[in-house]
């Protein structure tokens, strides 16, 4: 515990990527772990991940006492602590996991790049200078900083996956309903908790522990732990790849031949490779369809804080595209909503009998890597960084983002695999293949040597 501490007061001034430290707590934590003090207050040293230093991000990982803002000045202000711990803070918790503060976001998770207004961008590790992704940018960076091992991240149309790929770590967005969320899971379903680390065995121990079965969203079974795919031999798969943008979003030459390099290595591992994808994550009414999704999510997001402080979030405590996106939510009536969360489900019908034909699907993580601070706000086009993550939110699959791109100009990109419903066991047998064909962890930023 002292040593990431250490490591945060070092790297951090330059990441931005912790903005509210909680040492003192941690350290009380780690002193009571052990066998003579094994209790439902303290660490278990049985737990999976006894005493390992954890990050939560400030966006639904919600503890009693600790402060808790998402981006918004008026919480900042409010000094607003929650009196209850979030599922996900408890089960991270029951891990072994022990936080030692929580990460920066976009104003209330919005945007594919960590730079709100309140607490300034978390610059990439990598390039300082340039956008950490979003919007888990401050966990997926004092990951990739080596701040902590495993950080909390969550993902609704990349989230995880989009600054995994930005800087140079694992991001897995889990199947629809795979684990404990920060509250009621939400019937309109995009919205899904995770983690970014830096290995495909710390994933599939994270998964394997984070897993429940959801009322709304019961994904299936696997046949054995998660941890035992690691490494495990695998029989031919069937694999579909595309470098082309679901939404016509321009692909940048290295993210598209890193792709194409993760399909060769696969055709060399004895899998079959052809190029093809779903029709429908191509189609202008699935991109609608989020639209509006989001759009709702993000009007019930700020209607909740009025049990909480006394009025919903406004106009006057969001910046100008959050509150856009809230009022796009506000004005969607009932009968929209549902027939919204129908079209979902059927868009999600043709995927899964996509799928039917195929293991995995194999695409860029990203469009273009990591941006110039700044850049992506100027230059805002609703859906143009999650070109190919944000239909996956959409139908529901597991997919993965794997740091594969580490070209000359110093931006990692990442490979996103995408699997059916429920097959995270098939992500995390190919991605182990994968990690031990073109390793990533000997790599490390200069902010961490």
């Amino acid at each position: 515990m002292e040593a990431a501490i250490e490591r945060a007061e070092q790297r951090n001034p330059s990441l931005n990527a912790v903005i509210h430290r909680q040492y003192e707590r941690a350290r009380g934590d780690a002193e009571n772990a052990g066998p003579e003090n094994a209790g439902p207050e303290n660490v278990d040293p049985s737990a999976p991940f006894p005493g390992v230093p954890f990050l939560l991000k400030d966006y639904k990982g919600r503890e009693a006492g600790e402060p808790y803002h998402m981006g918004v000045a008026t919480l900042r202000d409010l000094d607003y602590r929650p009196r209850t711990d979030s599922a996900y803070a408890l089960r991270a918790r029951a891990a072994g996991l022990i936080p030692i503060g929580r990460t920066n976001t976009p104003q209330l998770a919005v945007m594919g790049t960590t730079e709100p207004e309140l607490y300034g961008p978390t610059h990439n590790p990598w390039a300082p200078g340039r956008s950490a992704g979003g919007s888990s940018g401050g966990s997926a960076a004092a990951v990739a900083a080596r701040i902590v091992p495993i950080a909390h991240a969550n993902d609704i149309s990349g989230s995880i996956r989009i600054p995994a790929s930005m800087c140079g770590v694992v991001g897995l967005k889990p199947t629809r309903g795979r684990v404990v969320t920060s509250g009621s899971d939400p019937p309109v379903g995009m919205h899904v908790e995770g983690f970014v680390t830096r290995s495909v065995r710390d994933t599939a121990a994270m998964l394997q522990h984070m897993s429940v079965r959801s009322p709304w969203w019961p994904a299936p079974r696997w046949s054995r732990p998660l941890v035992e795919e690691v490494g495990a031999l695998q029989v031919p798969l069937r694999v579909a790849v595309t470098v082309e943008a679901f939404n016509g979003a321009p692909v940048d030459a290295q993210s598209a031949s890193t792709t194409r390099r993760a399909a060769e290595m696969l055709g060399e591992m004895g899998h079959h490779v052809e190029s093809d994808a779903p029709p429908v994550f191509s189609g202008d009414e699935l991109w609608d369809v989020a639209k509006t999704a989001l759009a709702a999510t993000a009007a019930a997001e700020a209607a909740a804080w009025e049990s909480r402080i006394g009025h919903a979030l406004g106009e006057a405590d969001l910046e100008a595209r959050t509150w856009a996106m809230v009022q796009a939510g506000q004005s969607i009536t009932a009968p929209q909503l549902l027939a919204t969360i129908e079209r979902m489900q059927q868009l999600a019908a043709e995927v899964f009998e996509w799928f039917d034909g195929y293991d995995l699907l194999v695409t860029p993580t990203t469009p273009q890597p990591a941006s110039l601070h700044g850049d992506y706000l100027r230059n805002y086009v609703s859906g143009l960084g999650s070109a190919f993550t944000r239909p996956v939110n959409l139908t529901g699959q597991p997919a993965i983002s794997l740091p594969l791109g580490w070209p000359a100009d110093g931006l990692p990109r990442g490979v996103q695999l995408i699997a059916a419903y429920g097959r995270e066991d098939l992500l995390i047998r190919t991605a182990s293949c994968l990690e031990l064909a073109a390793p990533w962890n000997t790599r490390r930023p200069e902010v961490a040597r």
